[in-house]
Parts: structure tokens; C-alpha cells; sequence
């Protein structure tokens, strides 16, 4: 099964590249080739900011319930072509067919969360405090738009980044990952399909190096939109620092999870597995070091184990599957380099550490389970991003909050304890953006985004649609009484 998306959507249009270049997709799931896109250049980039640009100047000043309209039909468009946006995103990321639900779907849910947020907003009204001016804010949309997202889940990125961008008025070019161009790419056409403005959303593939640098450089965009790496990061950081741009980024993560002796060890068990193993691991809030107090550990342990050899591992048509490959090879030789530095330092394994058996051909990994890790090993500092579950005892509560906050990141966190005193009081110590207390909670309606180096700024609720606009103070003077135009 292959899929042809060739075509870059700029200015309203499908078309080729400038210089008619085209990339193979591989999947890696069979490490063969899936389709061919449009491999934008430089030039290309230029064009789909010039368009998002000229487009501005119309979308900015358009009635907000035509704004929201727009994006209604844009969410009926994702919801007819579902089953191909899937298919997409089977094929260039290798995921079981049941996964590619909540990605894709996740798109529509964004895009008529945000037509709807738009709608229920209202401006500020500040009381004057000598009574001789009326003063109150408005939002204006902050400009063009760039977001550089990453490719573990395509379309939920463009979602969490289009959908609030359109909404507040301002227009967007996105840039997908090399991994995973082909939902993208189907994206833009729907946006053809459904007659978008021309220049409102745009969608052009490339390099890093070249298309990425020549969009986060240009002066035209001023709200510059990442979800990626923290290297990533801090290099649109040095690349936007020229013109003062405004930045929202999602960076990486070291999340912990803490499960005091208290807990429901059976329910922890299972929801962090799960967790930890969906999209193999390769989840900005995946749980990433597991902290177990020492009384549950035994159970902990045996419970995560029993589950995680009980994944069915695979990708395809017709496939019932849990967890599919890694994104690449480099990127399983990385996680595997891990599990094994984890072990000559002492870690042991429990479960999986290898290629899974039967797997001649595609980037699988094992779901991997490790336990007498310490928190100073790799494992454990750095982000994962595979399907590697460490787990670390414990026996303080001021000790593991202190641990879990030894981290450069701070994007989730989460804790397990049938005390609700503990359940109020270690989030409270936490320093993550989002902590999760007796189950994991991700929905659209509630704020993404950590602190630390793991970014600046907001994915989802009605905190993201304010990331793309800017807050204008209007004072004004009251006449006096018995003036032209007092009483």
C-alpha cells in the first residue's frame, strides 16, 4: 500500500515544489518506501509566508463568527476524510490502525473546541478609579504564524497549533517533520477542498536546515510556534532572538511518576504502563521515571511486567496491535544504548531490553521494563522517548518531590495515593505544568505546556487562543458635565 501526496498547499493552491524535488516516506514499520512529497526549498518557504502575510490583512479583520464558521466546516472536512488522514499516518509512522484514532481525531476535536472558544470570549472592563475614563482591553491577533512540529503525533500537532492560530485571527504555515509529511500534506488538501481563504493556512515540507531556517528567520512571521526538542528549541530561539519574535515551545520532558505506599498499586500499574508504552514510548508526557515506594515495589513491578508482555506488537491493515515501532533506527539504537548503559551500571532488566521476536524488518523495540535504577543513571535524566519504563524505589516523600524536581525539564508529572492531604499537597512541590494525581487527564479543554526547559507558553484551553493574540489598554476620557457631549 503506498500513498502519492506530492504537493505542497501555499497561498490557497496545491503545488510542486520550485524545484520539483521529492522525497521518499518510509515507513518503519516495513522500512520500505510509502510515498513521495514535494520537498520544499527556501524559496517555497518564502512563498508560503508571503501569501500567509498578504492573507493577514483580510483574516485579522474577519467577523469573528465567520472565523468560527470556516473552522466548523474545516472540522466536518477532517471527519468525512478521517479513514485516509488515518492511513496516512499508519503508513509514515508505523502505528496500529487503532492508534491513528486519537491522533487524527484530535484534530477535528481542536478545531471545534476552538471555533467555539472564540466565540465564548469577552473583553475586560478596568473601573477607572477617579471616575473620568473608561478603560478596557482588547485582543488583536498577533500576526503570521510559523509552527515547526514534530512527527510523533502529526495531526494532533497541527491541531494544537492551527486551530487556536485561525481562531484568533491570525494565519499560519506549517512545517511538518521529515517523518511524517504525508498527513500534513493530506491536511492541506482538505484545506484546498473546503475552499480555505487563499494564504491562511499554509503547509510546506523540507529540511530543517533550509525550509525551517528560512521561516523562523524571515521578519514576516511574529509568533514563532514549536513542538520538538529542547536542542530544537534553543536553536528558534537564536534564530528568532534578530526580531524580537514572540515563541510558545513544547519541549521535551522527564516526567515522574510517584506511587506512595498508599496508592492502588494494581490501577498505577496498569494506567502507567499503558501509558508509558502507548506510541512505544514516544510521548512528550510519558512517564518517564517511575518512583515506587518500597512496600509497593514487589507488586508494582509484577503487575507493569504482566502487562507489558502482553502488548501485541505490530502495525498495518487488518493488524490488531498495542504498540508499534520507534520512528527510525537511530532512534532505537539511542533508546537501546540506554537500556544497555543502564545495566552495566547496575540496573536490572525485567522485561524486554531487545527487538521483539518475528520482527525481521522495521524499528521495533521491546516494551522494556528496568528495575534497581538509580536516579544518576541516563536513564532516568534523560528523555527517553522509546519504550522504556525505569522504575526506582523509594522511601521519603521529601526525598522523591526533591528527586523528581532534579531535572532540567518540567513538562508533566503524575501521583498516585489515596490520601487526599498527600493528593493536595506533593502537586503543590512539583515543578511540572501539569500534574496528574490517580490517573493520567489530557483533553483539550485543559492547559498543555511546562516550565523549565521544557518550554515557554500553552497548547490547549482557552489559555492557547490567547498565546496568538496581543492585549491592547483603550482609556477613554469621559466629558464633563455641561461640556459638548457631557450631560
Amino acid at each position: 500500500m503506498a500513498v502519492s501526496s506530492a504537493e505542497l498547499y501555499i497561498g490557497g493552491e496545491l503545488r510542486p515544489a520550485r524545484s520539483g524535488r521529492l522525497r521518499d516516506v518510509i515507513c518503519p514499520a516495513t522500512e520500505e518506501p510509502v510515498g513521495q512529497v514535494a520537498w520544499a526549498g527556501a524559496d517555497d518557504a518564502r512563498d508560503a509566508l508571503g501569501a500567509s502575510q498578504e492573507a493577514f490583512a483580510t483574516w485579522s479583520r474577519t467577523p469573528i463568527d465567520e472565523r468560527a464558521e470556516w473552522m466548523r466546516r474545516l472540522a466536518a472536512a477532517v471527519a468525512d476524510d478521517l479513514d485516509r488522514l488515518r492511513e496516512c499516518i499508519m503508513l509514515e509512522m508505523g502505528k496500529p490502525w487503532e492508534a491513528t484514532l486519537y491522533d487524527a481525531g484530535m484534530l477535528q476535536d481542536c478545531l471545534e473546541f476552538f471555533a467555539e472558544a472564540l466565540l465564548q470570549q469577552r473583553e475586560e472592563v478596568i473601573p477607572d478609579r477617579a471616575g473620568t475614563h473608561v478603560h478596557y482591553l482588547v485582543r488583536h491577533p498577533v500576526g503570521p504564524v510559523v509552527a515547526v512540529l514534530a512527527w510523533n503525533f502529526p495531526l494532533l500537532n497541527i491541531g494544537y497549533k492551527v486551530a487556536p492560530a485561525i481562531a484568533a485571527g491570525c494565519t499560519i504555515t506549517i512545517k511538518p517533520s521529515s517523518h511524517s509529511p504525508l498527513s500534513a500534506l493530506a491536511f492541506g488538501e482538505i484545506c484546498e477542498g473546503v475552499g480555505m481563504p487563499p494564504g491562511v493556512i499554509n503547509v510546506v515540507t523540507g529540511s530543517g536546515s533550509e525550509v525551517g531556517e528560512a521561516l523562523v528567520s524571515s521578519p514576516i512571521p511574529r509568533f514563532i510556534t514549536l513542538i520538538g526538542s529542547s536542542e530544537t528549541g534553543r536553536r528558534l530561539v537564536e534564530l528568532s532572538a534578530s526580531s524580537v519574535k514572540k515563541l510558545s515551545l513544547e519541549l521535551g520532558g522527564n516526567a515522574p511518576v510517584l506511587v506512595f505506599a498508599d496508592a492502588d498499586v494494581t490501577k498505577a500499574a496498569r494506567e502507567i504502563t499503558e501509558l508509558k508504552f502507548a506510541n512505544a514510548g514516544q510521548i512528550c508526557v510519558s512517564p518517564n521515571r517511575i518512583f515506587v515506594h518500597q512496600s509497593a515495589l514487589e507488586e508494582f513491578t509484577q503487575h507493569a511486567a504482566s502487562i507489558a508482555e502482553g502488548l501485541r506488537i505490530g502495525s498495518g491493515p487488518g493488524v490488531e496491535a498495542d504498540m508499534g515501532p520507534m520512528v527510525s533506527a537511530e532512534a532505537r539504537e539511542r533508546v537501546a544504548g540506554l537500556v544497555q548503559d543502564a545495566l552495566a551500571a547496575g540496573a536490572e532488566l525485567v522485561t524486554g531490553g531487545r527487538a521483539p521476536e518475528g520482527f525481521d524488518r522495521g524499528y521495533y523495540y521491546a516494551p522494556t521494563i528496568l528495575r534497581n535504577v538509580s536516579p544518576q543513571m541516563r536513564v532516568a535524566r534523560e528523555e527517553i522517548f522509546g519504550p522504556v519504563m525505569p522504575v526506582i524505589s523509594f522511601g521519603d516523600e521529601d526525598d522523591v518531590v526533591e528527586t523528581a524536581n532534579d531535572t532540567e525539564y518540567g513538562l508533566a508529572a503524575y501521583v498516585y495515593t489515596t490520601d487526599l492531604a498527600r493528593g493536595l499537597r506533593v502537586p503543590e512541590r512539583l515543578q511540572f505544568g501539569s500534574v496528574s494525581v490517580n490517573g493520567p487527564k489530557y483533553e483539550v479543554y485543559l492547559p498543555h505546556g511546562g516550565t523549565k526547559e521544557s518550554g515557554i507558553g500553552k497548547d490547549c484551553s482557552h489559555l492557547s487562543l490567547d498565546e496568538y493574540s496581543y492585549v491592547k489598554r483603550i482609556s477613554i476620557q469621559l466629558p464633563e458635565a455641561g461640556s459638548p457631549g457631557g450631560q
